[in-house]
């Protein structure tokens, strides 16, 4: 052990020299450990970010929702068919609430993209997402001021607004919303509750942040009709293991509701997170198989690199190598010693790789969400001391089995 760690600081530093004596080629030689590292660092942290801001915002959305609409989400027939059925209406909404037994919570869902006015700040098409005070329960939706609407401000359809975190920073950057007045197409709504922040980057528009929740009934009131667009019917689950007969109860519900005949095919879908969650993981494994094999071909030129100039500081070096194996340094010293060198040489690229892949994630940060965690640190490590000791192994090896002799007489 005692000899071990000896020859490990003397290759060490023996590494040391070389790489001070040949700083450029070094670094040059770094560049495809750095951009190796850099890649496959980059590409872990901006998929731990999209995947906790996905996971988030289903969270936040309820994960065992069922959404009942005139649209599939996932479309498997032509697009006219599906445009051509009939709107889901309130009236078909109020029909399904009274007989359907399995859900824990039902609430109607529409959308419009308006503009809101705060004093002088404004902000462009955003969604405003109109419902009934029961939408809560098919969320887990949690506020950093005020409240949801109540059952009163919902039947009545008060004048009240709550906003997704997103939205208040922009309309009251100093954090004062709770019970100010905000302008939409010309109406005033007070502002009674603001979202913490959910997250739901992969959900785009139906991100909770970016929107704004009100009574249905003043979307049908100032914004548009309410046979203008379909109506989305959200029943939340009351556990997984009861999706499957929920879906049957709502079927055959709605079926009876928009008064469909046996032979007819249904005219509304049923959409589940489960599905969007599928999407998701697929497309995520042809991201990480597509990162994986443009970091894979960093790393391969890397090492190549790396391998390349071993070989030339062996040859450059083969005095050396014969003065002390003549002086009784065993094949495994010289093998170490060059192996350390090209370990260290990897390790100052990944090193380099770690800490650009930290600022540039910082960058990305600001248009899509990264997650950096020390796993990345472990990662960057590993795959620098395997791409080391593998680029380094073969021009190690021809040093260690030169003949002292031969190596002495080497011009």
């Amino acid at each position: 052990m005692k000899n071990f760690l000896f020859e490990l600081k003397e290759g060490l530093s023996i590494s040391y020299r070389a790489i001070k004596a040949n700083k450029i080629r070094s670094a040059l030689t770094a560049i495809g450990i750095f951009i190796g590292v850099t890649s496959v660092v980059l590409m872990s942290t901006a998929i731990k970010g999209i995947d906790t801001s996905f996971q988030n915002g289903i969270s936040a959305l309820g994960s065992d929702n069922l959404y009942i609409d005139k649209w599939k989400w996932f479309q498997d027939e032509e697009w006219w068919k599906t445009r051509n059925r009939r709107n889901i209406t309130m009236e078909d909404f109020a029909k399904y609430k009274e007989m359907a037994k399995l859900p824990v919570a039902i609430a109607p869902q529409v959308w419009t993209a308006q503009t809101l006015k705060s004093g002088a700040i404004t902000t462009e098409s955003t969604i405003l997402t109109g419902t009934t005070n029961d939408y809560l329960g098919t969320t887990n939706f949690t506020f950093s001021q005020g409240r949801f609407f109540n059952d009163v401000e919902s039947r009545g359809n008060r004048n009240v607004v709550v906003l997704g975190s997103d939205v208040a920073k922009i309309l009251f950057p100093r954090g004062d919303a709770i019970d100010q007045t905000i302008k939409i197409k010309g109406q005033k709504f007070k502002v009674i509750g603001v979202l913490a922040e959910q997250g739901s980057f992969m959900l785009g528009s139906m991100n909770p942040d970016k929107q704004v929740y009100l009574p249905i009934g003043n979307v049908f009131k100032y914004f548009q009709s309410e046979h203008f667009r379909s109506v989305t019917i959200v029943a939340r689950v009351a556990n997984t293991a009861m999706i499957e007969k929920t879906v049957e109860e709502a079927q055959g519900i709605m079926r009876k509701v928009r008064g469909l005949a046996y032979h007819q095919e249904d005219d509304f879908s049923i959409n589940q997170q489960q599905g969007l969650t599928k999407i998701y993981d697929s497309t995520v494994g042809i991201i990480q198989i597509v990162g994986l094999i443009i970091t894979g071909l960093a790393l391969f030129v890397g090492a190549i690199g790396i391998m390349n100039i071993m070989f030339v500081s062996v040859k450059e070096r083969t005095k050396e190598i014969g003065i002390r194996k003549a002086i009784g340094a065993k094949k495994r010293t010289i093998l170490g010693q060059f192996i350390t060198e090209a370990v260290v040489l990897c390790l100052l690229g990944g090193l380099i790789g770690l800490i650009g892949a930290v600022i540039l994630s910082k960058i990305i940060n600001q248009f899509l969400p990264t997650s950096f965690q020390a796993d990345a640190v472990v990662l960057a490590i590993g795959i620098s001391l395997i791409t080391g000791v593998i680029s380094g192994f073969a021009p190690a090896y021809s040093a260690a089995k030169m003949d002292p002799v031969e190596a002495l007489r080497y011009e």
